[in-house]
């Protein structure tokens, strides 16, 4: 009499019955990061450590409290993230009809808009507590004001007026503001200048960026400067901003908050990105050499800011 064995099955786990469903979560992962527009969370975090850092030099600070500071940067960088991903929603139209935005997740129908909305929802509101109760109130009221004016105030209105780009500018002023007063509860004449600083850099990046996409921008029905007021009236208020850029970036050294290193420092690059922004070249020609110097010009004036 024979007995027969029967060899057990096994079960490959990553067999090729799991591999899609990785794929699909691998993914949608993906698309909801593009959702945070990661290349701004970059610069959200650097500012806002850059306003951190100068907030405890200037107070004297001596420690660092790195719990502290970890989670006003967490708290801030999930409010930008949300107001992006609300931003797509918002936008997910006019994304379809613009070359660099069409392949987003959005316009490309690879996330439905619910799934937009929910995520920048989440990200962007449920922030707020957290800065309110383990950083300070006023962090988190200023992120909430950023976070509503500029998805509900700025986004809208891109439609309607070339000026909304100013607008726009006093949300993405926010981040050295908000590791500001993160660190002060307060937000005082230095805070102010750390805004300005931002607010007015934003203004001549984005007139370059509107003038070599002026028709992408036209054909999506968004108002920009160049195509309602042309491309000197554009070049005029570039320079215009990129001055006034200069003397806020100057003023941390009236206000004792920086010294002779960043002064000149700071007096150079003002020099080079205001010559840019006057040249008389092609228009496009010189929106490129304006925005490219823009990319430069900020990252230098924070590690002369640190230094």
């Amino acid at each position: 009499m024979t007995t027969s064995m029967t060899t057990p099955t096994r079960v490959e786990l990553g067999g090729p019955g799991l591999e899609p469903a990785r794929r699909a979560f691998v993914d949608v992962a993906r698309d909801l990061l593009q959702l945070t527009k990661p290349r701004i969370t970059v610069l959200v975090v650097l500012t806002g450590l850059g306003g951190t850092w100068l907030a405890r030099r200037t107070h004297a600070v001596s420690a660092i409290d790195w719990q502290r500071t970890a989670i006003a940067m967490f708290g801030v960088v999930l409010v930008v993230s949300g107001a992006s991903a609300l931003n797509m929603y918002v936008e997910r139209d006019i994304d379809g009809l613009m070359a660099r935005t069409q392949d987003r997740p959005l316009p490309a129908q690879r996330l439905s808009p619910t799934v937009a909305l929910v995520f920048g929802m989440v990200l962007g509101f449920g922030s707020l507590p957290l800065l309110w109760y383990r950083v300070n109130e006023l962090t988190a009221l200023l992120a909430a004001f950023s976070l509503v004016s500029y998805v509900w105030i700025y986004t809208p209105l891109k439609r309607v007026t070339p000026w909304a780009v100013a607008i726009g500018a006093v949300p993405g002023a926010m981040p050295p503001l908000l590791g500001w007063t993160a660190v002060t509860g307060s937000i005082g004449r230095a805070g102010v200048a750390l805004f300005a600083v931002l607010f007015f850099w934003q203004l001549p990046h984005f007139l370059a960026i509107s003038t070599f996409r002026e028709g992408e921008y036209t054909r999506a029905g968004i108002k920009v400067m160049p195509a309602v007021h042309g491309d000197r009236v554009t070049r005029a208020y570039a320079s215009f901003f990129t001055l006034l850029l200069i003397a806020a970036s100057l003023s941390l050294v009236g206000l004792g908050v920086e010294g002779a290193f960043y002064k000149w420092s700071a007096s150079l690059l003002g020099a080079v990105f205001f010559v840019m922004s006057a040249r008389r070249h092609d228009s496009i020609a010189w929106a490129r050499t304006l925005f490219v110097t823009s990319l430069v010009y900020l990252p230098a004036l924070i590690v002369a800011m640190l230094l």
